[in-house]
């Protein structure tokens, strides 16, 4: 699988261009049906204060799109009259923002008379992860700002076997920045300080079978705040949410059966987050990957790839099924092409 442009288009037989535009980050790729990733440009919203404001976004997502657009395909050393398929994010996600990726994909599905799939978001991040990696049918870990779920192929579709009760991982990092004056997004920053963290603090650990909840955890550091060190907090909340979430994949290893573990996702990039959970795997004896940081944020080469299977397995769609779903869950979607 290359990353990083395709030198020569001999024998590859349909590209996809893929859009992803579910939340902050607008992105554009070019992906072939062998799986080449030839290019995966994207631009993400930024703020320095508060978290993701929609409108906001959706105003980046437009004035970002010619450029990453054009980006993307001088990247693939392509044009836009060598893609035979385009591949849009549906769901779930910000209504503001996947109207653009919407709106951006019919128009050039159309100028070009291509088909145009729809794609899950969640979906198309363990369909990238199982590319990346090679695994087959792997039990994933998927940690993302709104979404944090537990996922497993079963009978057609991808099921969940635990998820979050109230608010995603990524979600909890932002609030929780937000109350320290961490810009958006947290994440990253929340992971330097916890580096520095010297002294753990008991927070409520929340955990109901496989299912899990953060929003008590977020009270009470925001309760500790100025009565802690940031350091400390950060430190403490870390430990805490990823030994929950360690946890609860451990227990779905017990309960299904596969061999196979994916850790993916924005906040799979998190260092600490991977060891807690290979180290898990190792114990457990079963295969452990992750993605690189380009592959485990949002982006629209995971977008392209999973239009591509859709496409290459028969699914066709019209219009109308091109509606914007900013409530899309995971086990809704037909998983034509696992057999």
């Amino acid at each position: 699988m290359r990353l990083h442009g395709n030198q020569s288009r001999k024998g590859v037989e349909m590209l996809c261009l893929g859009f992803e535009c579910t939340a902050h980050t607008f992105g554009c790729a070019i992906v072939s049906e062998k799986g080449e990733i030839l290019s995966n440009v994207k631009s993400m919203y930024v703020s320095e204060k508060g978290g993701i404001r929609p409108l906001k976004a959706a105003e980046h997502h437009i004035a970002a799109f010619p450029d990453v657009l054009e980006r993307a395909l001088e990247q693939a050393k392509v044009s836009l009259r060598d893609v035979g398929l385009i591949a849009v994010s549906s769901g779930p996600g910000l209504g503001q923002c996947l109207r653009i990726g919407a709106v951006g994909a019919r128009m050039l599905a159309q100028k070009l008379n291509v088909p145009l799939v729809p794609v899950n978001h969640c979906i198309a991040h363990v369909e990238i992860g199982k590319l990346w990696s090679g695994f087959k049918d792997p039990i994933t870990l998927y940690v993302s700002g709104a979404n944090t779920q537990i996922l497993a192929f079963a009978a057609g579709k991808y099921r969940i076997f635990g998820e979050t009760l109230d608010i995603g991982c990524g979600n909890f990092l932002d609030s929780f920045g937000r109350a320290l004056g961490i810009g958006f997004p947290a994440g990253p920053k929340i992971e330097e300080l916890a580096k520095k963290g010297q002294k753990y603090i008991e927070l409520p650990y929340t955990i109901k079978g496989m299912d899990f909840a953060f929003s008590g955890i977020l009270t009470k550091l925001e309760q500790l705040i100025g009565k802690e060190s940031t350091e400390d907090l950060c430190y403490s909340a870390q430990e805490t949410i990823f030994a929950i979430l360690t946890e609860a994949t451990e227990r779905a290893i017990a309960h299904i059966d596969k061999n196979e573990i994916l850790l993916t996702g924005g906040v799979a990039s998190n260092k600490r987050l991977s060891e807690m959970v290979k180290t898990m795997c190792f114990e457990r004896g079963v295969k452990f990957s992750t993605l690189p940081r380009e592959l485990a944020t949002d982006n629209a080469a995971m977008i392209a790839w999973t239009g591509l299977l859709q496409h290459l397995s028969g699914a066709r769609y019209g219009l109308l099924d091109t509606k914007i779903k900013p409530y899309w869950r995971t086990e809704q979607v037909d998983v034509t092409w696992i057999k």
